[in-house]
Order: structure tokens, then sequence, then C-alpha cells
């Protein structure tokens, strides 16, 4: 599980809402974070799946873990799955991916 830098982010990350599953469709979702690219993002509420990449934090200014989608990709790759055309393992639907052997070499 990811640590956030700051308790406001944390909060806004773990808000639930009891109207809305998905944070696109709910128009009091401010954030998200995608655990398995290890990406923030401010949410665009257009009726679609858009988000806005930040660097940092808008609440406590903290600079942001740099995203690791390429190397989400990268890694994939390397172990010849086709993330468009092949089931992904569970364990690169979060950041599990990165305590893997040879996943995270930060």
């Amino acid at each position: 599980m990811t640590a956030h830098c700051c308790e406001s982010m944390t909060r806004q990350l773990a808000r639930q809402c009891h109207q809305h599953d998905n944070p696109y469709d709910c128009p009091d979702a401010v954030v998200l974070f995608i655990a398995k690219y290890q990406e923030y993002g401010i949410v665009v509420h257009d009726g679609g799946r858009a988000s806005i990449g930040i660097d940092f934090c808008p609440w406590c200014a903290t600079r942001l873990p740099e995203s690791q989608r390429d190397r989400w990709f990268g890694e994939l790759e390397r172990r010849g799955i086709d993330p468009w055309a092949q089931d992904i393992p569970a364990e690169f639907e979060d950041d599990r991916w990165l305590a893997l052997p040879g996943g995270d070499t930060r």
C-alpha cells in the first residue's frame, strides 16, 4: 500500500461516495491515484475517464513520485504479455508488481 504525501491527500483518496462507485462519476472526487502506474491526477468531470496528471500535491506542495507507466508496460513486454490482447496478471493491477524480482529498480 502506498503512503501518500500528507493527511489531506490520504483523506481525499480514501473518500468513499455512497452514490458513486467510480470517482469519475462522483462530482466530489477531486484527485485519484492509479497504484499500478504510481500516478496522481485531478479528475476531469466530463462524463469520461479523464484525469490531468499532477507532479505536486495540491495541499502540501510535495513533489509526487515519478510515474511508472512506461516501466509497467516495459515489464509486461519483458514477460511477453500484451496488455491489449492478453489477461494481465493480478499483481500488475496495483503496485505489487514493483515488489517482484526486477520490478522495483528505483
